[in-house]
């Protein structure tokens, strides 16, 4: 018993956990090959890639698995029909929407307009009800840090329209520069190679990276502990 009390598996951030854990226990797809699915929830991207600011993370999913996402995000369902119970309305919109597999799509856009390659980018994706979708999504970011959640923001960004564009430019888009509406933001301080540079600081000092272990799931109902080899954190 913890001295804040009585573990309770219903609690909001206890089922929030476990759909976390759900998301990492799924299969892990190739973001250039996804075929079209229904749903909206939580995804993670991984990156195993030769980028030099990120050898660091991509060592670990290169040599151990994909075991530390890149980026975390989520896809909202836009809504549904009014005057149905909210069990009705949430597995009908879950069955017409396809705003996950729309998300990562638009995520593969944009790494393809960049320097980068998408065939070393894979995904986990789940399916999940409304409701758990932004604690999943916290949870993740709690957890594992992603360096394009935290650090080098803007991935996740759209264009912000005609008019609009008065922001600095994001600083994913200075490291990876290519998205045509970028260009159309107020330049930034920090270049590349500064960015750069911050990057590679900041991944040597990741507790995310520096943690020897990770609950991954090895059987339908069972969980094991993986532990990296040392190789991965030279």
């Amino acid at each position: 018993m913890s001295k804040s009390g009585p573990y309770n598996p219903l609690e909001k951030v206890n089922l929030g956990i476990s759909v976390a854990e759900a998301l990492l226990a799924q299969d892990e797809h190739s973001l250039e090959e996804l075929q079209p699915f229904a749903g909206a929830g939580i995804y993670a991207l991984y990156y195993q890639g030769g980028f030099d600011a990120y050898v660091k993370l991509a060592a670990i999913n290169k040599t151990q698995g994909s075991k530390v996402p890149i980026y975390v995000g989520k896809a909202i369902p836009e809504g549904g029909r009014k005057g149905l119970s909210p069990m009705i309305k949430t597995t009908m919109v879950q069955r017409s929407t396809k705003a996950l597999f729309k998300r990562l799509t638009e995520h593969a856009e944009s790494i393809r307009s960049t320097g980068l390659s998408i065939q070393d980018f894979s995904c986990r994706y789940l399916v999940v009800d409304d409701i758990w979708i932004p604690l999943g999504e916290s949870l993740m970011i709690a957890r594992f840090s992603p360096l394009w959640n935290l650090l080098v923001d803007g991935f996740g960004n759209h264009d912000p329209g005609k008019g609009r564009y008065n922001g600095l430019v994001p600083k994913w888009d200075v490291l990876h520069p290519g998205r045509a509406w970028a260009t159309k933001c107020q330049p930034r301080n920090e270049t590349a190679e500064q960015i750069a540079v911050e990057v590679q600081a900041w991944l040597a000092q990741s507790p995310t990276l520096m943690q020897s272990r990770y609950v991954v799931r090895e059987a339908e109902a069972e969980y094991k502990v993986s532990r990296f080899s040392s190789d991965a954190d030279e």
